[in-house]
């Protein structure tokens, strides 16, 4: 398929005029820390107001502007629908379905709308028809780029994904354009871990080898002699959807399953009989690991040299993830030394993987094409799932599935916008610093303000606490719309508290404090009094800085990376580590120290733009005077 452009138009959606709107996340496949807050501006549409629930009245000035999500019934009975942009219509929407659809799915949109199957569409194509559509249905194969979205000239109001993954998508695009993406994520569940458990079996009775040896002619039963399951120990790593169905079926089997899942509830995996563990004890125990881990810049290529090198001897590892979470190069040399025995793969970093490929060809591997969800029962499912989606999106509803959404007036946003930085980057920081294999439940956020609490909305704070806290370890984007639901589905509770304070009304917040209860923290010094990992930060100059870590007052801006080092208080701490840094061509931002007592304990907060080589850092925790020390990705 030829990759033609449509022809360049001008944009109507409006840019906000802030050098916040331009922050970047650490993953530059999900949108910006503020992407989802740009509105639309298409001067045809008419912003309606989504009211919060009737426990909270903010004021006017503070309510958010979410498009679309009212749906009207006139007296004479005829359904008028407010779109996307709370614009009136009676026609029948028009939506384009661009890859193959179970009938089902079909069924229920042709129920709604017009629908356009238009399948194998070249790009040039998909811009020439996109113009007379309100949803656009693709899978994977469909790239809905920049391009797209601006061809629609303002009309596409909805494009649902298939299946998951987002990629195809170009999501800061869609927001700016004011398009819903939704996907379906949950109707492939059963097929995905059904999947799992055949690759585990088959791989440790050697099916697929012995089965190509006697098409060859062949009869080597002594050859393929298997393992059994039945006491061996797996690994579980993700304890999500797909990882919970897969642990339930391999205590079917007669296995001992343990799972390592930061946000996985405790409770839940006793339910079943799985134990949560660290990620080392994970791979360290396990006779059979498998993946069910999201693809992110922190999960990418976690599973190298040195992780296999931890694994004990004759492994089996079973992936129907990501590609992307395995080193394939590391992965064959384990293969070849060992120390992996056996491995087998649904996914690759690079689908198709290349015809010559050392780790498809390994005798040792069985492989399949991406088949985790390609069962017809998945299928129709996928179908009647992103179908509803889409529907309830022309219906003028937000789905729980929806990945981005505009829905904050500029108004709304100039002045939460330093406070929406902080609070992310809050919650990014405090995710780094749990330990343990007990998993994240229980988040409290306090807001400290000297306005009256019914007229501060903090949900769009909580949703960016929420973003932060999830994200680097998930694959699930977070914006206002969903953050509750991610939170709840993953067994995370965050409540609130506002607390006033006599200072100027001015600015809408003091200051948020975040504390995550029931952890291990990577960095002792950062638990309070109660036990709890507690950080505090606020806006200094439209800039957020951290302030308080644990019992300790600091100082430092929240941009780039963060060394935090405990080190009894006395003088030259700062030129020693400052020392070993400069030595590595590590440059240093702004560095800060805090103390409770003179001469006892101090916390030192250094701002790094590298992160520090392993020798830098084990230099630094040699420091005779440095008690504790951990490197933060801001």
């Amino acid at each position: 398929m030829a990759s033609t452009p449509c022809p360049p138009r001008t944009a109507t959606t409006a840019h906000l005029n802030s050098p916040l709107s331009s922050s970047s996340s650490v993953n530059h496949n999900k949108p910006s820390n503020l992407s989802f807050l740009h509105a639309s501006s298409n001067p045809s549409s008419v912003k309606l107001l989504h009211s919060v629930s009737a426990s909270f009245s903010p004021s006017s000035t503070t309510k958010t502007g979410i498009c679309n999500v009212l749906k009207t019934v006139e007296s004479a009975d005829i359904s008028l629908s407010r779109d996307l942009h709370g614009v009136v219509s009676t026609a029948k929407p028009t939506i384009l379905v661009s890859e193959k659809l179970g009938e089902a799915g079909l069924d229920l949109l042709r129920s709604f709308g017009n629908v356009d199957c238009s399948y194998d569409l070249s790009p040039q194509d998909l811009c020439a028809k996109i113009s007379l559509c309100d949803a656009l249905i693709v899978r994977s194969g469909t790239k809905v780029t920049r391009e797209v979205f601006d061809a629609a000239q303002g009309r596409l109001k909805v494009v649902g994904r298939a299946g998951v993954g987002i990629d195809n998508v170009d999501l800061q695009a869609a927001t700016e354009f004011g398009c819903l993406v939704v996907n379906a994520p949950t109707a492939n569940t059963i097929a995905a871990a059904e999947h799992g458990i055949a690759l585990l079996t088959s791989m440790a009775r050697n099916v697929a080898q012995a089965d190509a040896s006697m098409k060859a002619g062949k009869w080597l039963r002594s050859k393929y002699v298997g393992v059994s399951l039945v006491g061996k120990t797996l690994a579980v790593m993700g304890f999500g959807k797909v990882g919970s169905e897969v642990a339930r079926r391999a205590k079917g089997l007669g296995m001992h399953v343990i799972a390592h899942d930061p946000y996985a509830p405790a409770d839940r995996a006793r339910a079943i009989g799985v134990d949560l563990v660290s990620f080392e004890q994970a791979i360290s125990t396990a006779d059979f690991i498998s993946l069910h881990m999201p693809l992110t810049p922190a999960t990418n290529k976690v599973f190298n040299d040195d992780t296999f090198a931890k694994m004990k001897k004759g492994v089996r590892l079973i992936n129907v993830a990501r590609g992307g979470v395995i080193d394939e190069d590391a992965l064959v040399r384990a293969l070849d030394s060992g120390i992996v025995a056996q491995a087998a793969l649904d996914v690759f970093t690079v689908e198709p993987p290349p015809k010559d490929s050392k780790l498809v060809q390994h005798e040792n591997v069985t492989v399949t094409p991406h088949l985790g969800a390609s069962t017809k029962e998945a299928q129709e499912g996928v179908a009647i799932e992103i179908a509803e989606a889409v529907v309830g999106a022309l219906n003028g509803e937000l789905s729980a599935t929806a990945v981005n959404a505009p829905m904050v007036p500029p108004e709304v946003l100039s002045e939460l916008a330093p406070y929406v930085v902080l609070a992310e980057k809050l919650g990014r920081l405090a995710v780094q610093l749990v330990t343990g294999g007990s998993g994240i439940q229980s988040v409290k956020v306090v807001y400290k303000s000297a306005r009256d609490p019914d007229s501060l909305d903090t949900r769009l704070l909580r949703a960016m606490v929420t973003k932060g806290i999830i994200e680097p370890i998930s694959d699930t984007i977070i914006n206002l719309v969903n953050a509750d639901f991610i939170a709840k589905q993953k067994g995370l509770r965050i409540s609130e508290e506002r607390i006033i304070v006599d200072s100027s009304p001015e600015y809408p917040v003091e200051s948020i404090q975040v504390h995550i209860s029931n952890v291990q923290s990577r960095f002792a010094s950062a638990l309070s009094e109660n036990g709890n990992i507690s950080i505090e930060g606020r806006v200094k100059y439209g800039v957020p800085h951290l302030t308080r870590v644990g019992p300790f007052s600091v100082d430092v801006s929240l941009e780039g990376n963060l060394i935090l080092c405990r080190q009894v208080d006395q003088p030259g701490m700062i030129g020693k580590v400052g020392n070993i840094l400069g030595e590595s061509n590590v440059n240093v931002s702004f560095m800060s120290v805090g103390r409770t007592v003179k001469g006892k304990l101090a916390i030192m907060a250094i701002g790094v733009d590298e992160e520090p080589d392993k020798d830098t850092q084990k230099k630094i925790g040699e420091v005779s005077a440095v008690e504790e020390f951990v490197f933060l990705k801001l």
